[in-house]
């Protein structure tokens, strides 16, 4: 289904991906009208950003559920701009929580390269950092293999989604941008059981949960500290995306 087919009723003007519902919740919070439904595997959610209609799907983790998911809104709203968004961690050790990072570069686990026009520069008092990311297949939760990544790709942050989103976004011939803020740094490893917590589709395993505090009580203090950095990261990308927004919606 081409874009051109979406009814203008249901046109959004910026269209966000995200994995899990967690990244862009500060950001609704700032919406009004805000809508959500359930379309074949993904959860939707529209409203107004100002005067800016927005629509958001939330693909769950991985490449494959990004494309689809970004396919549907695609279909679903027609928007004039996509962004792929959320959380990612850091490979540059200057890289802080909260901090926000835009992709002019998003490079894949072989090498394949998408340069984006952004149209900015890395401002590092403002906590903007501009460059090259990396988009794997599955978590990377150490401090070793985050610095390893970075040797070989040249990057300064990884995700799991958005260099097929770029890719769709080429082939559908979609203005796109990727913007992120970074939940984890090269402080310390992320805790072993994060790799159980989440499912595929972004929820919270509570199973996954109570298993790892049974078998590590002291567990529930690295769990804590997750959801610590995931609310400012949260937080960071929403005070972001304010302006961003409103200058995607402006642009000709």
């Amino acid at each position: 289904m081409d874009t051109s087919s979406a009814d203008q009723s249901t046109r959004a003007d910026i269209g966000l991906v995200c994995a899990l519902p967690l990244e862009l919740s500060a950001f609704l919070g700032r919406c009004s009208k805000v809508k959500t439904y359930t379309g074949g595997r993904f959860t939707f959610r529209g409203g107004f950003y100002q005067n800016i209609r927005v629509a958001i799907v939330e693909s769950g983790m991985g490449r494959a559920r990004a494309r689809a998911a970004t396919n549907a809104l695609l279909d679903a709203h027609a928007p004039r701009w996509i962004v792929s968004t959320g959380f990612c961690g850091a490979l540059d050790p200057q890289l802080k929580i909260g901090q926000m990072i835009v992709a002019d570069e998003i490079v894949n686990s072989v090498g394949d390269c998408l340069k984006v026009d952004v149209g900015m520069t890395s401002d590092a008092a403002q906590g903007r950092y501009v460059g090259r990311t990396l988009t794997v297949d599955e978590m990377v939760r150490t401090v070793a293999e985050k610095q390893n990544l970075a040797k070989l790709s040249g990057a300064i942050a990884v995700d799991m989604e958005t260099f097929e989103i770029a890719q769709l976004c080429r082939e559908r011939k979609v203005r796109f941008m990727a913007m992120r803020s970074v939940s984890d740094d090269l402080s310390a490893d992320l805790a072993p059981e994060v790799l159980s917590l989440i499912g595929a589709t972004g929820s919270i395993r509570l199973g996954a949960v109570i298993g790892a505090l049974w078998k590590r009580p002291g567990s529930y203090k690295d769990m804590w500290q997750l959801r610590e950095n995931a609310m400012l990261a949260a937080e960071s990308l929403a005070e972001f995306l304010d302006g961003v927004v409103k200058q995607l919606h402006a642009a000709k």
